[in-house]
């Protein structure tokens, strides 16, 4: 089992809500600060936190950024698996509850943490979600092939990749994409859209989100902008027509 499910820390959750909804994800689950929401492909949490956190707790999670990670079914075979493929991945103790940490050749690291089973015991997401809809997860990486293939260790499936990126899909829902770039980091949130974007725009203008397509490409205004430390827009890109192409 294997779903992408990376982690937006927000100081502006609410906002955030109206947006997920309009774009046709589905609020599943809500705990103080976390927030949980499915699409049709993937599943995003939300974790609230203070706009100036970053000031109280350098090391801590940043208003306005996205941290990727997955979930997967038993953690302990989870892990197994991985060091097997030669990845290092460490059953650990976090704040939340005990998880798996991934840790790649060019230092990246990120959590597998423990998914959990929908009401009919499959790892579906909600089927009230926009089935055309999918989370896309991004690590940025100055070595791409190198950490395309620590996604392949832990069982992500290729689907394209040249010089500068690689994507793949997972089992149980959701894009997990490595891109060139000069450090190791997570990247910005970004969605596929399995279909015509312009009955998605039309749908977030309802809801009274600001949203624009340019050259083939959704751009969704970001409630973290506000701060003027975020990128103005949230992507959505089309699902591309060719797959597992490498």
């Amino acid at each position: 089992m294997l779903r992408a499910r990376p982690i937006h820390f927000t100081s502006r959750p609410e906002q955030w809500a109206e947006l997920l909804e309009a774009l046709g994800l589905v609020s599943t689950f809500e705990d103080k600060d976390w927030f949980e929401f499915d699409a049709g492909s993937g599943r995003l949490a939300l974790r609230r936190v203070q706009h100036d956190a970053a000031a109280h707790d350098p090391a801590g999670p940043q208003d306005a950024t996205t941290v990727f990670g997955v979930e997967v079914g038993g953690l302990e075979e989870f892990a197994r698996r991985t060091q097997e493929d030669g990845t290092i991945a460490e059953l650990t103790e976090a704040s939340h509850g005990q998880t798996v940490q991934v840790t790649a050749r060019d230092g990246f690291t990120f959590l597998a943490d423990p998914a959990q089973r929908a009401a009919d015991d499959t790892w579906a997401t909600s089927d009230k979600a926009d089935p055309a809809l999918a989370v896309v997860a991004t690590w940025v990486s100055p070595g791409v092939d190198d950490s395309a293939q620590e996604l392949r260790n832990i069982g992500a499936r290729p689907r394209s990749s040249d010089d500068e990126s690689a994507t793949f899909t997972t089992k149980n829902g959701g894009i997990l994409r490595v891109i060139h770039g000069a450090a190791a980091e997570s990247g910005d949130l970004a969605f596929e859209y399995d279909g015509d974007l312009d009955p998605l725009l039309l749908r977030l203008h309802e809801a009274g989100i600001e949203a624009r397509i340019s050259e083939g490409v959704l751009y969704v205004a970001n409630p973290d902008a506000v701060g003027g430390s975020a990128p103005a827009s949230i992507v959505v890109e089309r699902t591309p027509d060719v797959r597992n192409q490498t």
